[in-house]
Order: C-alpha cells, then structure tokens, then sequence
C-alpha cells in the first residue's frame, strides 16, 4: 500500500496547508480501473448518460463557492477568472448532453442489400460509432475545472459511454477532489454507478494508468516531455492504445507592415494583454510574433513595452513552474543579439513578466554566430521552443522572405494569428502558409480563449497535439469512439438505432442507402 501523502500547497506562498490523500498503489489504480470497467455498462442508456451530464454540471454549480476557493488556494489563478472558468465547465458538460441526445455523433450509415449492385452483389450493411472503454484522463495545471477532472476530456468521453478514470494534477488535489464528488454525486442522482468516475492521485498512477490492459484510450493535457513520455508507453503495449495529448504550442502570430503601419498602438496593448493573461499560463499564449522592422513596428512596440510594463506581477501555478519560467527567460535573454524591452523576474514568490526581441535574420540563420557549446547545435532555436509563463519573442523581420525563413522552421501549434488590413495583396498567400502550422487560424484578435462550439478546433500538428483531433467543443467526443459494421443481421438483434422502420431509428439522425434523413 502507497502511503506517500499527497499535499495541499498554497500556489501564493509555496507552503504545504493540508494532506489531501495518499498517492495510489500500483493495486489502487487497478482497483480504480476495474472499478470504472464494471460500472461502463451502465452508461449504454443514452438518455440517462445525458441526464448524468446535467445532473452533474448541476452539482458542479451546487459546489462552486467551496470548488472556486480551493482552486484558487491552489492555483493562485484569482476568483474571477475561477468563476468564469466553473461556468465554461459546467456549460461544457450541458453541451455534450444536447450532442448525446442528438445523436449525430453515433454516425449511422445503413446500405441495404443490393443484389444488382455492380461489380458485385452488396449484402446489408448498418454501420455506427461505439465506445472505445474506459479512458484514462490527465488532468492540466493551468484549468483546475475545464482541463481537469470535470474538463472537456471526461465530459466528452462520457459523453461518448466511456466511464472514466483520472489523474488528479498534483498542484491542486483538493479541488479535483470536491470535482469528483460533484461528478460522483451527478451520477447517483440519475441512478447511475458512482463508479463511471474514479479519481487517482500520484506520477506513479498516471504510468500504470496509461498500460493498464483495461484502460482503451487516454487524454493528455500537459507537457512535451511527460506527454510524450506517456504516448510511448500507450503505443508500446502488448495492445495499443489512442493516446491524445496536447503537448505544447508556441501560437506564432504575423503582423503585417500594412496591419503595424495601421494599427500599431492596438495591436501592441493587445499583443501585451494576450500573453500576459492569467500570467502567461495558457496554452493558446502568443509566444512568437513576427513584427516588421522600421518605424511602425518601433511604434507596436512602444505600446507593447508600456502594456508588459504596467502589467502586474503575479504567482505562477507552482514553484516548478516559477523557476522553469526564470531560467528559460534568463537562458533566452543571454544569446547574442536578443535584448530584452521589459525584463521578467522575481517580485517575491510572485514574478513579473517580460518580453524579448531578436532580429529575424538570427533565427532565419539558424546556428550562425552562436551554438549551445558543442559547436552544433542550433541556439537560436530555443526562441521557437515554448516557456511556460509570461512572456513572448518578438522577431523584427525585413521582409517576406525572413518571415517565410522563420515559418519554415515553426512546430505544430495550436493556432496561428494574422494581423493584416482587410483586402491587402498577400494575405490570402499568408493564411495559406499558417494552415500547415496548426489547427485554429485567426485572422485578427488574439488566441488566447477558446469558445466551446462546435465548430471549435483545439489541436494541432504534433508536437501540439499526438492526433488530428479536437479537445474542445462538440467533435471532441469523436476520439472515444470506434467505428462497427454490421453484416445480414436480422432486425431484432440489431441496436434500435440501426433497424428499419418508422420510430426504429432512435431517433437520431441516418444516412440510409446513400441518402440523409433526420
């Protein structure tokens, strides 16, 4: 039996207020799991899963005072912004209750038996979308409510029939606690297992979560390294499984000499409210903007050096984090030829953000004039490497080709920003460019914010996400799902929503022999 405590830590101060639990045993974790598989079934009823989603944004809301002060106990992110975020939550889980009654995600395709098909005789074909089994679900630092134990990922995957087992993120174990009572209480109240929720706590859960033998899927929300460390191990079991991690995102943005000659003031304040929000900790966080050299990018920034400036010192979600943000900051500020306008650093336990420059022409160049000590690697590309926390690089750039140079050595991302004026020649050619780099493209405004809609897209080439897909908004729900065809079953063994007949279909929408009907 693990006995290792796990803490309580006000994200303020850095002192440890209460032992919340103890870290799971290998036998605890499958205890967990097992668990969760055993109550699965019981989510098969789509009605009352989508009830269980009401029923637990309802307890979600009954809990927010207690829920909203621990977070910020523990995360420092302030009531406000917690607030806000509980109210994305539990819209989140209402939505994916109106997908689960809708029932379009289900997919259903039926082709009846054609005998004349050509070149050969078709048999009946019914086909739907499945859930995959229990999912494993990571819970992120920077959204103790919307990424973590009642966050997009379990609601979707509920959503889907999946029962759920989650990692509790170790910087707030006290919230995800009273979340999962909230998701536990919701399930009983629709007369569903409690166990369709399980919460387990420790580094050591999350690896015997992920290689399980009855664990089939797994949601990430975290670091390069540990996401990438837990894809391996999802890929090399005896049976694989889908692993979809968001792993880190730099959101690079390009700012015209038309869009800077225009708007340089807004898009400077703008630029400075975006990166410092909620201190640097989101991860749509505009870290690398392309600025054009010369009078109007001098003038974007100004008003980015008077916004970063004014902008107020803060706690940052642990002290792991803190220090990682101080050296990254440090490291990057040191190359040649990168100043820094408005210097990051300590203000207490708390630290203030900052912002960096660095002339395109040494990012284009790669490794020239400076290496890492070995005489081979590439310095420079350290800029282009996401630092959790406030701050962003701005690249002066002189022209197309050292914005395409720059470009052309970018990451998967998350998003992607163009500021340009409406109509000028070029911007097409730029959206163009960007698409290859990441799922969501703005044209104007600032990545930071996520709407939960279903046309949202939150994912993106690797290594900001393991998978095409989405985590947040409706098509979310598509990554717990497996695809099955069924062949010349008779009607009364088929699932209700597959059968023929008026009032047969479950009342979902069907694409039959090629034609839709809702």
């Amino acid at each position: 039996m693990n006995t290792t405590p796990v803490w309580s830590v006000d994200a303020r101060t850095g002192a440890r207020t209460a032992q919340v639990t103890v870290e799971a045993s290998t036998e605890g974790v499958d205890d967990a799991v097992r668990a969760a598989h055993a109550a699965h079934p019981a989510l098969a009823d789509r009605t009352r899963r989508a009830a269980f989603l009401r029923a637990a944004a309802d307890r979600i809301e009954a809990h927010g005072a207690e829920l909203i002060a621990t977070a910020d106990a523990e995360t420092a992110l302030g009531t406000g912004r917690l607030t806000g975020e509980l109210a994305r939550t539990s819209f989140q889980l209402r939505a994916f209750a109106a997908v689960v009654d809708e029932g379009a995600f289900l997919d259903v395709v039926i082709d009846h038996a054609d005998p004349q098909a050509a070149p050969a005789p078709r048999p009946d074909l019914r086909r739907w979308k499945v859930p995959v089994g229990v999912v494993a679900v990571f819970a992120a630092s920077n959204f103790p409510f919307a990424f973590s134990v009642p966050g997009g990922d379990t609601a979707s995957a509920l959503a889907a029939g999946c029962a759920v087992v989650v990692k509790a993120h170790p910087d707030h174990p006290a919230t995800s606690e009273l979340a999962a009572k909230a998701l536990r209480e919701g399930a009983e109240a629709v007369g569903l297992p409690a166990d369709v929720v399980r919460l387990v706590h420790g580094r050591q859960a999350g690896v015997d979560l992920v290689q399980h033998p009855l664990v089939s899927a797994a949601g990430f929300t975290g670091s390069i390294a540990g996401g990438r460390a837990l894809y391996d191990l999802a890929a090399a079991r005896p049976n694989p499984i889908p692993f979809h991690g968001e792993l880190g995102s730099l959101n690079p943005v390009v700012v015209t000499e038309a869009a800077a000659a225009e708007r340089a003031e807004e898009i400077g304040a703008g630029l400075a409210g975006s990166f410092t929000l909620g201190m640097g900790q989101f991860c749509t966080k505009p870290g690398l903007v392309l600025v054009p050299a010369g009078e109007a990018g001098d003038r974007l920034e100004k008003a980015l050096t008077a916004g970063a400036g004014d902008a107020a010192s803060g706690a940052l979600l642990d002290a792991r984090m803190r220090d990682g943000f101080l050296a990254g900051f440090a490291a990057r500020a040191g190359l040649p030829g990168v100043s820094a306008p408005v210097g990051a650093g300590e203000d207490g336990y708390a630290v203030r953000p900052g912002y960096l420059t660095v002339p395109a022409a040494l990012l284009a160049d790669g490794a020239a004039g400076a290496d890492s000590g070995d005489g081979g690697d590439d310095a420079y590309g350290l800029l282009l490497e996401e630092c959790f926390g406030p701050v962003t690089v701005v690249v002066r750039y002189t022209g197309a080709a050292e914005v395409e140079a720059v470009l052309g050595r970018l990451p998967g991302n998350l998003t992607a920003t163009l500021h340009a004026e409406p109509g000028e020649p070029g911007s097409a050619e730029l959206l163009a460019r960007l698409t290859p780099l990441a799922g969501r493209i703005l044209f104007g405004g600032w990545p930071t914010g996520v709407a939960v809609a279903p046309a949202m897209q939150h994912g993106g080439p690797y290594p900001a996400t393991t998978s095409t897909s989405t985590s947040v908004g409706g098509t979310a729900i598509e990554r717990w799902l497996r695809p099955v065809a069924y062949q010349s079953v008779p009607q009364a063994l088929l699932p209700v929503e597959l059968r023929d007949g008026d009032g047969a279909d479950g009342g979902v929408p069907r694409r039959v022999d090629g034609v839709l009907e809702r």
